[in-house]
């Protein structure tokens, strides 16, 4: 029986040996050289999206040549933001190229308004854009060096045009006031019939509030546990109708007692009801 002879094995050239090995250390050197190509491409796509950059007047071109015009501007959400101001901030109107414009510098511009808690931009093609805002709620009035300003819950100040506008809004004074002015005004809803009766309330030394009455009267109240004092004020309201009385001030200050100054006897009316007691009296 004739003899297999093994297969010889074919051993690669000495050169293809040098090649392969070359292969080897070129793969990172270009995965290298490309991933740089890709950095600077899109480096030069960011730049060239500037104003005036070539992919910029690109796409206005694109815009024109396939009429991408606003054909309408939607705006959802406002109250008291003034259109024009609205519209100028935006940027852009009804015509223009509805690519041809930045949809964030619209934002951060509207955002940049008085009213304007928060907006989304959002662009609809083919000819749509809408604007989405939620305005910042007006809360109180604040006074401050004779001149009045609207304030929202969080003290921040919203606007010094049209005040009068909000005249039912609630007034704070002094130095403090917006800081400190909700916590005062929610213990205020807690007792409408007092809360009906004010007129303003003051900040005193930025550390407490004195209530100033429609009837004149001061309503001192303390630095701590003002909620207690409305309270105790309440009660006596409703069974004395202390607030009914020709009175200068009614002091809360301490926890342990109520002090009350009524007017002199000149400036009472002659249907005031008259004081049968004494000016401090303990609770």
């Amino acid at each position: 029986m004739p003899r297999v002879r093994k297969k010889e094995i074919a051993r690669p050239s000495r050169l293809k040996l040098i090649v392969r090995r070359q292969r080897r250390l070129l793969r990172p050197l270009a995965l290298g050289v490309i991933s740089f190509a890709i950095v600077i491409g899109g480096m030069m796509v960011v730049r060239s999206a500037e104003t005036g950059g070539w992919a910029a007047r690109l796409q206005k071109s694109f815009a024109r040549g396939i009429d991408l015009r606003v054909q309408q501007i939607v705006i959802n959400g406002r109250s008291n933001t003034p259109e024009d101001q609205l519209r100028a901030a935006l940027g852009v109107a009804v015509g223009d190229p509805i690519l041809g414009f930045s949809v964030t510098g619209a934002r951060d511009r509207i955002e940049s308004l008085a009213w304007v808690q928060h907006v989304a931009v959002e662009r609809r093609l083919p000819g749509t854009l809408v604007v989405d805002l939620v305005e910042r709620r007006p809360f109180a009035i604040w006074q401050k060096d004779r001149k009045f300003l609207l304030i929202d819950r969080n003290g921040e100040v919203v606007t010094n045009e049209a005040v009068e506008q909000f005249s039912n809004l609630p007034l704070v004074v002094g130095a403090g006031a917006p800081a400190h002015a909700a916590e005062l005004l929610d213990a205020l809803n807690k007792v409408p019939d007092i809360d009906d009766r004010v007129a303003a309330a003051v900040r005193v030394g930025e550390r407490r509030w004195n209530l100033q009455l429609k009837n004149g009267i001061v309503v001192m109240l303390p630095e701590d546990h003002q909620d207690s004092a409305l309270a105790k004020l309440h009660e006596l309201e409703q069974t004395e109708a202390l607030l009914d009385r020709p009175l200068v001030f009614v002091d809360l200050r301490l926890p342990d007692r109520l002090t009350i100054r009524p007017k002199p006897a000149s400036l009472v009316l002659p249907d005031a009801h008259p004081l049968d007691n004494p000016t401090r009296r303990a609770t």
